[in-house]
């Protein structure tokens, strides 16, 4: 098998799916993750609409034993697992997003989904990443999780309170920096990125950019060579920022 094996959480929509486009319009085989079978098989339905290879996944990044079944279904079927990307995320708050009404119960739901289950999935896999020539993971986090853009003054989005969103994807850049530690003398890469203020559910459809370009970044970083990075965080085409790395 000479085609590179692609799984993305939280791919039946928004920018999971068009993350998933775009590695099936680079030529890889691309697996749908996504916790509901009917809105999965869709969503892999439409890519293969388009002439992409796509197959759905069930995975729930918050059940370890449906993890596990993923994990050796893919083994079985391929063997190798070539790119990971940790899309699959949620953004809850309480009262009127103030941090202060925090309830420990969404902190926790945040956390179990952006942290605990990216921890879950990445690691129940790598061994299988650990058998391609050059194993890929990207981080889908956020701007609000960087403590250089949200501690600025730059911009009026800097003023909101991240919470246990924001919390969540700091903690995500750190694991990131941690795993790229740990890869730094093998074929394996791992980097996080951020899409931006992008349409979709995850804020109710009121970002502005379009998820398509959002999910150029989590390509392009899933498509690197032997010279790419290890342990970046980056952006493609977001006004906040004046180059493609984003501060930590």
């Amino acid at each position: 098998m000479t085609k590179k094996i692609a799984l993305i959480t939280g791919a039946n929509k928004g920018l999971g799916i068009e993350i998933a486009r775009g590695l099936g319009k680079a030529g890889l085989t691309v697996l749908v993750g996504a916790r509901s079978e009917e809105r999965g098989e869709a969503a892999a339905a439409t890519l293969r609409d388009e002439g992409l290879d796509a197959r759905f996944l069930h995975l729930d990044v918050t059940d370890e034993d449906v993890v596990a079944a993923a994990v050796k279904q893919v083994g079985e079927q391929y063997g190798r697992l070539d790119v990971l990307v940790n899309n699959a995320g949620i953004a809850l708050a309480d009262g009127d997003w103030n941090t202060s009404e925090l309830t420990v119960a969404t902190t926790r739901k945040v956390f179990e989904t952006n942290v605990v289950g990216v921890v879950s999935v990445t690691n129940a896999f790598l061994p299988l990443i650990r058998e391609s020539a050059a194993g890929r993971i990207v981080n889908v986090s956020s701007e609000v999780g960087s403590f250089g853009f949200m501690t600025g003054d730059s911009h009026d989005f800097t003023a909101m309170q991240p919470g246990a969103y924001g919390a969540s994807k700091s903690a995500l850049n750190m694991l990131t920096s941690s795993w790229s530690k740990e890869f730094k003398d093998t074929t394996i890469k791992i980097n996080a990125m951020t899409p931006g203020y992008t349409k979709t559910d995850l804020n109710h459809n009121q970002g502005w950019r379009d998820p398509a370009v959002a999910a150029g970044a989590a390509v392009n970083l899933a498509l690197i060579g032997e010279d790419g990075p290890n342990g970046g965080f980056f952006q493609d085409g977001n006004e906040y920022f004046d180059t493609d790395v984003v501060p930590w």
